[in-house]
């Protein structure tokens, strides 16, 4: 929690967060990337997030439905299976990780979000789920740096884990120059099952 007044409006996410060994293993494999492009704006690893539904700029009056709503989303859907696996770019501009495993349940999970939310009053855009984890932007004069950062990914396979829980998150895009920055708001678990015979049991987190 911070001390700064409540603003008017927020741009508010609903997303999956990986556990810090995964944040871990994908940060030690980008060592390279952070000395080799420092032109870059990477994104604090703290943020790292994966988006299930962009709701855009709203008024922070929509947190109390979202806190509402959310819980019960949560509730109705098993943890998921995923890993971070190799690398990308959107338009040389945006460097990501991509997500493996359950996407079938990670897909189903989003549009179930996305339905109930909209069922609540909320109007947001309608973009279709890409998986994946932001990692950093390029700037204008930059145009070299995000591919290339992409391609030294390209072999990069985490660990799988569990997803645990799911989280509303806030950011501060827009508000001024700096960095974006993400505030997690709330968080409620998913309903986890026990794994059957690899004793890999999800963890608390």
């Amino acid at each position: 929690m911070d001390d700064h007044p409540e603003p008017p409006t927020r741009r508010f996410f609903v997303a999956l967060a990986p556990p810090d060994h995964a944040k871990d293993e994908l940060a030690r494999a980008l060592q390279p990337a952070y000395a080799a492009y420092p032109l870059l704006r990477w994104n604090r690893i703290a943020d790292w997030h994966i988006t299930l539904a962009f709701l855009g700029e709203l008024p922070s009056t929509a947190a109390p439905v979202l806190r509402s709503a959310l819980p019960g989303a949560a509730a109705s859907h098993p943890a998921l299976r995923l890993a971070l696996r190799g690398g990308g770019h959107f338009d040389e501009r945006l460097l990501w990780s991509g997500i493996d495993g359950d996407l079938e349940g990670l897909h189903r999970l989003a549009a179930d979000v996305r339905e109930l939310l909209r069922s609540c009053g909320l109007d947001f855009p309608d973009r279709p789920l890409r998986p994946h984890l932001t990692l950093a932007r390029s700037r204008r004069d930059d145009p070299a740096s995000v591919p290339l950062a992409a391609a030294g990914l390209a072999d990069f396979a985490g660990r799988p884990w569990w997803t645990e829980r799911l989280h509303l998150v806030a950011s501060n895009t827009g508000r001024g120059p700096g960095p974006i920055r993400y505030r997690d708001l709330d968080s409620w678990p998913l309903d986890v099952p026990a794994p059957a015979g690899n004793g890999d049991a999800p963890a608390d987190s």
